[in-house]
């Protein structure tokens, strides 16, 4: 996929792949909405509202109420690469969700993967 491709990708496309992969390992849809709240500053209804009207992951996150200044405490390997190294900042963006969403699936505890 090109890096195209995936910003102009809705985040209610990917959105339901984030929680069949919670999901799958015994997490909830609640909690990947808490990720993604605790990383945007979205609430619950702004956040559903986005889902609802497509809007694609650039947008998202360039609309983000209040990014998470924690974000930058994320570490670790998403797609080979290091979350921390990436530079383009849309694309790190997207791989901090990635990379919580990888945590919740590995059955981290919210409070290590929310970095308190």
């Amino acid at each position: 996929m090109t890096k195209h491709n995936i910003y102009t990708m809705s985040v209610a496309r990917v959105y339901p792949l984030y929680v069949t992969k919670a999901e799958k390992k015994g997490r909830t849809k609640t909690e990947v909405d808490e990720i993604i709240r605790w990383l945007t500053g979205y609430s619950q209804k702004e956040l559903e509202m986005q889902l609802e009207k497509q809007i694609d992951l650039e947008t998202f996150f360039a609309e983000a109420p209040q990014l998470n200044p924690s974000r930058a405490l994320i570490k670790g390997v998403v797609c080979g690469i290091r979350v921390e190294d990436i530079r383009e900042p849309t694309m790190q963006e997207i791989r901090y969700l990635d990379k919580l969403i990888d945590e919740l699936a590995k059955g981290k505890a919210m409070d290590k993967i929310f970095r308190k």
